[in-house]
């Protein structure tokens, strides 16, 4: 089974980043200063869920650019 299979529940920063159309860089950057998807650590690894990457992707969803009103 590869780490891309959807049985995989743990993915790792690169394949979150690709998941959520970033750089790995970007991902880093929001982890360190806030703000970033929830993550957990498995000694010195990092992992998301797709759950909690999709959460924090709906969390910014606006109706339009002016008033940046969550739907």
């Amino acid at each position: 089974m590869s780490k891309n299979d959807s049985k995989c529940r743990f993915l790792t920063v690169l394949e979150a980043a690709e998941y959520l159309g970033l750089k790995r860089s970007t991902l880093d950057h929001y982890r360190w200063i806030g703000g970033g998807p929830k993550y957990r650590k498995h000694g010195g690894r990092v992992f998301y869920t797709k759950e909690d990457l999709d959460a924090w992707s709906s969390a910014r969803q606006y109706q339009d650019t002016a008033t940046r009103i969550a739907t």
